[in-house]
């Protein structure tokens, strides 16, 4: 693409989105050229600035850290180099063990995972490709180790991704500096690129 299919919107005078805005604030460090996008139709950015927050909430077991995991496999499944920049620099950010993010694509067998961690991550790539692969052993697998809440919080962050991946590699989201930064700096060796994301800007 030559440039995105739309730019962010300019910046407005809005006290309750910038209220909203905050939380990416702490997550990533800046607000991302995907929500400001969106904000092009404000309902759209109100909307799934309050979803991410339900999903991406801790409740315990499932941690800020693990859910910053399985967004980074579910995006890496679906194939959108934004999002995996994002999710592995939020990982790092919310606490993810070095070890983990530097051996993420070894998880069924590298020691930094345990198997709840281990079935969290195949249900994450089984349910982020087309056609889906979930099937009774992933399922199984998946309620062996956690509970229904538990279950739907982790169905809860591929679903929001699923949703990322398809908007920004389809707007082309233009990829912020800090971004790029956390993908070549932690998965520049497993080949990340930005692609499609970066203008030359």
């Amino acid at each position: 693409m030559k440039r995105p299919l739309a730019y962010p919107a300019s910046e407005q005078e809005d006290k309750e989105l910038q209220n909203l805005v905050d939380f990416y604030n702490e997550t990533l460090g800046f607000c991302p050229n995907s929500v400001k996008t969106m904000y092009h139709r404000p309902a759209i950015a109100y909307a799934f600035i309050t979803l991410n927050k339900a999903v991406m909430e801790n409740k315990g077991r499932v941690t800020s850290a693990l859910k910053r995991l399985v967004g980074y496999v579910s995006s890496n499944a679906a194939g959108c180099r934004y999002c995996q920049a994002h999710t592995i620099r939020a990982a790092e950010r919310y606490g993810a063990h070095e070890d983990q993010m530097n051996n993420i694509w070894a998880y069924q067998t590298h020691q930094a995972f345990s198997n709840a961690e281990r079935a969290a991550l195949d249900f994450a790539v089984a349910s982020s490709i087309i056609p889906n692969a979930v099937d009774d052993r992933i399922a199984e697998n998946l309620r062996a180790h956690w509970d229904e809440g538990e279950v739907v919080e982790i169905a809860a962050v591929v679903a929001l991704f699923g949703f990322l991946n398809r908007w920004n590699d389809s707007m082309g989201t233009q990829i912020e500096g800090g971004a790029e930064e956390s993908g070549q700096g932690l998965l520049g060796q497993a080949g990340w690129t930005p692609g499609k994301h970066n203008y030359g800007q």
